[in-house]
């Protein structure tokens, strides 16, 4: 028989029947092992670059290009919010194809971290009769409006609160990230988040080499393995280097505006202050920093 190293995931499934026996027999401490090392938040620096070390030559190997995996921290006196002008919006899904470009999403299985929802202007923004499916010659649609939904990154993020290891968390500029590593695939936070924006590798992400996005984050769009969930992160590896979300540069109509909500000249803050803005499923109190406006 072929012997197979088990997932995290499935060694730690084990261990409850194991843990008892280990200790009885005496067993060295077992923590050792890189499934028993702490969060990537609790780390120190140097077991970050040790990890960080491992992971780019892994990454080298598997890929046949030097990959970096870096560890940007948040950025001081920084929380990043979001503002998309759906009267601009025109269903195109540029932004969905550039996501998936920068942040090495899967091509086989497909998988995507921005759904485009096309909708009915007569019933507006009306979930229950929203189609991500849409296909056309052309876009936009006439009678229709598209509604692109990601990750609301909300202050009060059930997914977090769901997470029964605490593999998710908010950073302190404000982005919801999830540890790979550390995330056991229950699927706890998917249930949870009411906008459907988190997305499980049920099998064994492709990423072509030749399309690799090779300038990665621990906490982005490192590549990820199958059991794992994730989710857009603002794309943390450019907005902490003072770069835009690769779907806000993509946007061919303007209708994406990113910045730091804490300054006043931010354009994010001028849509907040000067705009109508609307926030998906407010009656939840889920406070997501995605927020939506019509500019015309």
């Amino acid at each position: 028989m072929t012997k197979t190293t088990p997932s995290r995931r499935e060694f730690l499934c084990a261990l409850g029947g194991c843990a008892a026996a280990a200790t009885a027999a005496g067993c060295s401490d077992l923590t050792h092992t890189s499934w028993f090392r702490s969060a990537f938040r609790e780390l120190g620096d140097d077991e970050k670059k040790a990890i960080v070390a491992d992971l780019e030559r892994e990454h080298a190997v598997k890929y046949g290009k030097p990959v970096k995996v870096g560890t940007e921290g948040p950025l001081p006196d920084v929380e990043f919010g979001y503002a998309l002008d759906i009267s601009r919006c025109i269903g195109c899904r540029r932004c969905v194809y550039s996501c998936v470009d920068e942040n090495n999403q899967s091509r086989d299985p497909q998988l995507h971290w921005i759904r485009v929802l096309e909708m009915d202007k007569e019933k507006g923004i009306d979930f229950a009769h929203a189609n991500a499916y849409y296909e056309a010659e052309k876009v936009p649609r006439d009678g229709h409006f598209y509604l692109p939904v990601a990750c609301q990154q909300c202050r009060n993020a059930p997914c977090v609160r769901a997470c029964p290891v605490g593999a998710t968390w908010m950073e302190k500029d404000g982005i919801v990230v999830i540890d790979y590593d550390w995330c056991i695939g229950c699927r706890c936070c998917m249930s949870a988040c009411p906008y459907g924006a988190r997305h499980f590798n049920y099998g064994e992400p492709h990423v072509p080499p030749e399309q690799l996005n090779p300038d990665t984050h621990y906490l982005g769009n490192r590549p990820r393995t199958k059991g794992v969930v994730e989710k857009c992160t603002f794309c943390i590896q450019r907005v902490r280097k003072g770069r835009y979300p690769a779907c806000v540069e993509v946007c061919p109509v303007g209708a994406r505006k990113f910045g730091n909500l804490l300054d006043p000249d931010s354009e994010v803050r001028y849509v907040l202050e000067h705009k109508r803005v609307y926030v998906l499923k407010a009656e939840l109190n889920t406070r997501p920093k995605f927020f939506y406006f019509y500019g015309l």
